[in-house]
Parts: structure tokens; C-alpha cells; sequence
């Protein structure tokens, strides 16, 4: 049996397809999320992908941003619960997910059977997200992906102490018009989103292990970041970005079980 999992986010959109809710057969990740065709572009690559026709799938569930503007689901869930139980499903351990994506910041605490205990959002404001990276990114015209390489390239990261995404940004210009060097502020950046996230964190409680899911989880630079404002040690993987579409699969695969 098959079931499948889409997240749709601000940025990209996400897919998971399971065998019998414990085998990922496919996944699928496309940049283009809320309000384009990237949810159908991911769905359709997955099932090429997985050599799946549409009508072999059981069950489908959204999740995300554009959750509720999927035609092609059977139901749409939260995505705080949807990484709460994709996480659980990839390490049972896990009990503080860190999740980092375009538009929000969201810190959940899991206990040890994956039932959601607390969690706290950012979706009021772009600092502590991928969106401020971003921003950053075209200031410095430098790609993200070269952020991990630079922030740890140096151990005098400048101080960006804005919480503004607008007042950052006169704050790094300012900062290279000073004569720092970009390196330095690329890892400034970093631990400012990193301050902003583990201030989420703290109120929530951190519990470990610890695990960072959603695309920034890919930044060494952050990881590295959270990890000293926390004090602990930080798990992700090459598939942190894909938990909450798991996390949906899974609970579809659920729904079919409850209505057979």
C-alpha cells in the first residue's frame, strides 16, 4: 500500500512516498512553494520517480503553508505535527526538534513516544529564518550554500545585534562599510539567527537529543551556532528538510488503518 506526504512551504515543496507506512520508496523536493505549481511538480516527480501511478496511492495528506490549497490531498494536517512524528519515525530518540524554515521558526518538544509536549512559533517576523538568510545572502551576494564554509572560516564573527530583518540589513552594509571582512559577517549572521531561535528554544525547554529539521538545517554555520547558544550537540541529516512530508505520509497511512 501506498501513501504519500506533501509538504508545501513558502519556498519549496516536498514529497515522501511510503510502502506499507515504513519504507520510503521516493522523495522529491522542489524549489517553488505557496502559490505556484511546485506541489503538483513534486508529486508528479515522485511518482515518476518511484514508477507509481496516481491512482495507486491510498491515501494522501498536505502539510505546510500551501496545505490547504492542495486539491490532490485526501486531508491536510499542521506541520508542527507532521515533524513531530516524521522525526520520531527517523530517531525515536529525539526529544527537541529545532525547525528552521523560509518563513517561521518552530522549536517542539516530543516525550519519549513522539506526543507533542510544548512547542513555540515565529511566524511574525522573517529574523530566525530562511527568509533573513536569503536577504542576507543577495546584501553580500554570496550563495547560501557557501555560508557553513565562511562562518567557519574564522573565529571573529562581527556582531549583528538586530532582530529586525530591515535594521539587519543597514547593520551588515554598516558593518562592511567598516572594513570587516565578509567571512566575519556571514558568521555574525549565523549567530544571529542562531540567538533568535535558541531564545525559542529556552522557553520551550531543551531537552536532548537534539534534532534540526527544515532547510536550514543544511547551514553548518547555524547548526554550528545553535549548538554553542544551547550547549548541546545538534543531529540533522541529508533529510532533515524532508521530516514534515514523512511525518504526513506516515499519517496517512494511519488514516487508512483506522478506516479499514
Amino acid at each position: 500500500m501506498y501513501t504519500l506526504g506533501i509538504d508545501i512551504g513558502s519556498t519549496t515543496s516536498k514529497c515522501v512516498l511510503l510502502e506499507d507506512g515504513n519504507k520510503i520508496i521516493a522523495t522529491s523536493l522542489v524549489v517553488a512553494g505557496i502559490g505556484t505549481n511546485g506541489g503538483i511538480k513534486c508529486m508528479n516527480e515522485v511518482l515518476e520517480n518511484a514508477k507509481v501511478k496516481r491512482e495507486e496511492i491510498a491515501y494522501i495528506i498536505a502539510t505546510g503553508y500551501g496545505r490547504k490549497n492542495f486539491s490532490e490531498a485526501n486531508g491536510e494536517l499542521s506541520e508542527l505535527s507532521c515533524h513531530a512524528k516524521g522525526v520520531h519515525f527517523a530517531d525515536p530518540e529525539v526529544r527537541t526538534i529545532i525547525d528552521i524554515g523560509g518563513q517561521d521558526a518552530k522549536v517542539i518538544r516530543l516525550n519519549s513516544k513522539g506526543i507533542l509536549e510544548n512547542f513555540l512559533m515565529n511566524d511574525k517576523c522573517a529574523a530566525g529564518t530562511g527568509r533573513f538568510l536569503d536577504v542576507m545572502a543577495t546584501i553580500l551576494q554570496v550563495p547560501i550554500a557557501e555560508f557553513e564554509t565562511q562562518a567557519r572560516s574564522t573565529k571573529e564573527p562581527a556582531k549583528i545585534s538586530s532582530t529586525c530583518t530591515v535594521f539587519a540589513e543597514s547593520e551588515v552594509i554598516s558593518q562592511l562599510a567598516n572594513g570587516s571582512k565578509v567571512e566575519c559577517v556571514i558568521a555574525g549572521i549565523c549567530n544571529s539567527v542562531a540567538s533568535r531561535v535558541a531564545g525559542l528554544a529556552k522557553r520551550v525547554g531543551v531537552k536532548e537529543e537534539v534534532f534540526m529539521s527544515g532547510g536550514v538545517a543544511r547551514n553548518g554555520g547555524v547548526r554550528d551556532a545553535l549548538e554553542r547558544e544551547l550547549q548541546v550537540s545538534i543531529k540533522y541529516s541529508e533529510h532533515s528538510q524532508l521530516m514534515g512530508a514523512l511525518g504526513a505520509a506516515l499519517f496517512a497511512y494511519e488514516k487508512i488503518g483506522a478506516a479499514e
